[in-house]
């Protein structure tokens, strides 16, 4: 189905035409797919303008869940960094860098708050800000070919693992933080908690919809008020308040003298070839292994 907005989407009518996302309407759940898979759905400024966009219509309209998948080889490759920071000529501007980060962890938290469930639907890579997103999703189900990494580039400060540490413990998180392009497959992400279920490939999207039908059953004002109990409960744990600082210090280290020296050497070599200086293979079988 098409993911054009009616005109009751009022003040958000000038995003009229979807062009990165789209939106797919079933008896049980409303898709939202990413489709820019040229460019391995990163999630350029538009993407999650129309991503934000696309949830706050389904508040109101769509299906009783809410799923999220995306076309192509991968889920999401994280950020673009075409749109952020990798190319330009100078260190960013601190103010205007903590807002960003901190108004896309206000996205992710729009699926947290979200009145209806949220599934997400990851198959092939998940990388970076991809693998924050899908924590403040209600349920994750996992394809078996699924990568969920970390930034291979080492020029954040604790933006992304932070959101995991309720899900997968402090040292999971930390190890997966600490080294350059780690990465989980899909059955290590249920093992760690990260995810509920890994199923074959081509049974992630029957999973999922199946899922969504069975939750379908529930009259929708039972599932907001456990979705609301149960969030209550992790948010008790600290779970929103870990999430407090992170923009700041991410914003923060982008200052660094050691970050803007590995930005000065992408705008000079180029994204793949500072890379491949951080991939170094385990001399050890690990649970946790770097991008190849």
């Amino acid at each position: 189905m098409s993911g054009r907005p009616t005109r009751s989407a009022g003040r958000h009518n000038a995003l009229a035409d979807y062009q990165t996302i789209k939106l797919e309407h079933e008896a049980a759940v409303s898709w939202i797919v990413l489709n820019r898979p040229d460019a391995a759905n990163a999630l350029s400024p538009q993407m999650l303008d129309e991503f934000s966009h696309a949830l706050e219509r389904l508040k109101t309209e769509g299906a009783p869940a809410i799923a999220i998948r995306a076309e192509g080889r991968g889920f999401c490759s994280g950020m673009d960094l075409g749109n952020y920071g990798s190319n330009d000529s100078g260190p960013p501007d601190i103010m205007s860098d903590r807002e960003r980060l901190h108004r896309n962890v206000e996205r992710w938290l729009a699926m947290w708050d979200h009145p209806k469930p949220v599934i997400a639907a990851v198959h092939g890579y998940c990388l970076g800000v991809a693998a924050q997103m899908c924590v403040f999703t209600d349920i994750t189900v996992v394809a078996d070919d699924a990568r969920i990494g970390e930034p291979a580039v080492p020029i954040g400060g604790g933006y992304i693992a932070p959101a995991w540490v309720h899900l997968v413990g402090a040292k999971r998180a930390k190890e997966f933080a600490f080294v350059p392009g780690n990465w989980i497959d899909g059955p290590t992400a249920v093992e760690w908690g990260w995810a509920n279920h890994c199923v074959p490939l081509d049974q992630l999207i029957p999973a999922v919809r199946g899922l969504a039908e069975r939750i379908a059953l529930v009259p929708s004002e039972v599932l907001r008020i456990k979705k609301l109990s149960i969030n209550r409960a992790a948010e008790a744990g600290g779970f929103r308040q870990a999430l407090s600082g992170i923009a700041e210090m991410d914003s923060l280290l982008h200052l660094a003298p050691a970050v803007l020296e590995v930005r000065a050497r992408m705008k000079e070599h180029g994204l793949k070839a500072v890379i491949q200086h951080y991939k170094v293979p385990p001399t050890t079988p690990l649970t946790v292994t770097e991008e190849r």
